[in-house]
C-alpha cells in the first residue's frame, strides 16, 4: 500500500483544477496511513520527487523518472494521455482519470438543447424586446427519435449515451473494436465499428466526437465525411481537436453541409483570434472546459482512493 503521495496540481486560470486542503483530507481519510505532501511549483516538486512513492500531477516529463527511484505510481486527473511522458512497467503504474463522463455528458446535453431549442435566437429576440412566437417556433426541434452517433464509444462516450437516452433518441456507438451493448440500449440502438461509419453518418442527426488524441485519430474525420452528413446534422467535439482539420470544419459549416457545431477542443489551442469559427452564429465555442465543474477534483481523489484501496494501483 502506498504511504507517501506527492501532489503537484495547480492551474493558473481554472480554480476547480487546483488541489485544495479538502482534497488532501479526503485522500488521507480514505487511505489508511497515507501521508499527502502538496507542492505549489515545479522546483518544489522536483526537489521532493526523489522520496515520492506516488505522485499526482497534470503532467510528467520522461527525464523526471531519473529523479524518482522510489516512484511506483503516476496519477493524473486528466483522461487524455497527452501530458504524461512515461510508460508503465513492472514497478511503475500510470493512472488516468475515469470520472469525466457525467460532466462531459452535461455539456453535450446542454449544447444539444442550445441548438434544438433555439436559445441563441431567443436571446437575440429578447434583447430586442420582441415576442417572436412564429420566428422562434419555426426553429424549435426535439431530441425525441433523433439519431445520435457517438464516435468514440469508450467510458465517456457510453456515459453520454446513457444521459441522452431518456430523451427518446436512438444511439449508435462507433468503436474500433466490438464490445457488448450497454445495459441501457434498446432495440433501436446499435454498436458498429469504423468500417460502418459512412453509412451511419448519412442518417445521423447529432454527431458526438469523443475520440482521444494521437496518431491513430489524426485527421480521422475528413471533408468527405462532412459531405455524408445531413445538412440538418449538428456536430459536437469533446474529445480532441486533431480528429479533423479546422479548414475542413469551417468549409463544411460555410457550405451548409452541417447545421452547426459545439466545439470544446481544437486542432490548435488556444483557438486563434483570427479563426473564422469565432464569428459563426451556428457555432458554440468553449475553451476546453466540457469536463470542468466544482466537483472535478473531489471526484478524482475519491476515484483514486478507491483504486488504491482495491489494489488496482
Amino acid at each position: 500500500m502506498i504511504k507517501k503521495l506527492l501532489v503537484y496540481l495547480t492551474h493558473p486560470h481554472v480554480d476547480t483544477w487546483n488541489f485544495k486542503p479538502m482534497h488532501r483530507e479526503i485522500l488521507q481519510s480514505q487511505i489508511p496511513g497515507l501521508v499527502v505532501s502538496v507542492c505549489y511549483n515545479s522546483k518544489e516538486f522536483l526537489d521532493r520527487l526523489p522520496e515520492a512513492e506516488a505522485v499526482v500531477v497534470w503532467y510528467f516529463k520522461k527525464e523526471w523518472l531519473k529523479k524518482a527511484p522510489k516512484l511506483h505510481l503516476i496519477a493524473t486527473p486528466a483522461a487524455g494521455r497527452d501530458w504524461i511522458d512515461a510508460e508503465p512497467h513492472d514497478h511503475l503504474k500510470i493512472s488516468f482519470g475515469g470520472f469525466h463522463g457525467r460532466m462531459i455528458a452535461e455539456s453535450v446535453t446542454g449544447a444539444i438543447f442550445y441548438f434544438l431549442k433555439a436559445f441563441r435566437f431567443s436571446a437575440k429576440m429578447q434583447a430586442q424586446s420582441k415576442w417572436a412566437v412564429k420566428k422562434v417556433s419555426d426553429r424549435l426541434q426535439s431530441l425525441y427519435q433523433a439519431k445520435v452517433t457517438i464516435l468514440g464509444f469508450g467510458r465517456i462516450g457510453q456515459t453520454i449515451g446513457r444521459t441522452l437516452k431518456p430523451f427518446g433518441c436512438h444511439i449508435t456507438g462507433v468503436k474500433r473494436t466490438p464490445i457488448p451493448s450497454p445495459d441501457y440500449f434498446t432495440a433501436e440502438d446499435r454498436l458498429v465499428t469504423m468500417e460502418n461509419l459512412p453509412e451511419v453518418l448519412k442518417e445521423t442527426d447529432h454527431l458526438v466526437l469523443v475520440l482521444p488524441g494521437g496518431g491513430e485519430t489524426q485527421g480521422i474525420l475528413k471533408r468527405e465525411h462532412f459531405k455524408m452528413l445531413k445538412p440538418s446534422c449538428y456536430l459536437y467535439n469533446v474529445g480532441r481537436g486533431n480528429v479533423c482539420q479546422e479548414v475542413d470544419l469551417v468549409a463544411a459549416l460555410e457550405a451548409g453541409e452541417i447545421a452547426g457545431a459545439y466545439l470544446d477542443v481544437f486542432e490548435k489551442e488556444p483557438l486563434a483570434a483570427e479563426s473564422a469559427l469565432w464569428q459563426m452564429d451556428n457555432v458554440l465555442i468553449q475553451p476546453h472546459l466540457s469536463a470542468a465543474s466544482p466537483q472535478y477534483l473531489e471526484l478524482f481523489v475519491r476515484e483514486l482512493a478507491d483504486r488504491i484501496n482495491s489494489g488496482q494501483l
